[in-house]
């Protein structure tokens, strides 16, 4: 019997057909996000602004067409990569830093954690001029999440192989 069955049910794999994934166009709105940047190592936040455009890019398009002014998006910087937004360092991470510049003439809200300023002997004057200090993130990001913003805390992998390698 039990061989019956095992028969039957590969026979059944051979006659169901071979089908493709569907492209969904989920019914996208305006959103409201926080993100938290948090990181151990300062050059993840390039790979941090990727989300950013990977978030901006898709609803700013076709079908969705919804302007970066109608959505709302604060970022939290509290880590290592609060480095990247000291103008001293400026010569160093330029490129993150024009990234960031970019995204804030859009609308982006850039935030440095006092606290985390301080740990690192910075001071207000210390920042890039689209760059809002406020006083603590903790207290930032779940005052954002009180009204009713979603949280993003981008996970950044070490990547071991190409795509090509993977593939």
């Amino acid at each position: 019997m039990f061989r019956i069955l095992f028969l039957f049910s590969f026979l059944w794999l051979l006659v169901i057909p071979v089908t493709q994934a569907d492209l969904v166009q989920t019914p996208y709105t305006p959103q409201k996000v926080v993100y938290e940047f948090y990181f151990s190592d300062p050059a993840a936040i390039n790979s941090a602004l990727y989300w950013l455009r990977s978030h901006i890019n898709p609803l700013s398009e076709s079908p969705y067409d919804i302007s970066i002014d109608e959505n709302d998006i604060k970022v939290v910087i509290h880590g290592t990569e609060i480095v990247t937004v000291a103008k001293k360092n400026y010569g160093k991470y330029k490129e993150a830093v024009e990234r960031m510049r970019y995204y804030a003439d859009l609308g982006v809200e850039f935030k440095v954690c006092a606290l985390a300023a301080k740990d690192f002997d910075y001071s207000v004057n210390d920042f890039h001029d689209f760059i809002d200090v406020i006083p603590s993130a903790m207290p930032e990001l779940a005052h954002w999440q009180l009204k009713g913003y979603a949280l993003m805390r981008p996970v950044i992998l070490d990547k071991k192989y190409s795509n090509e390698e993977i593939r």
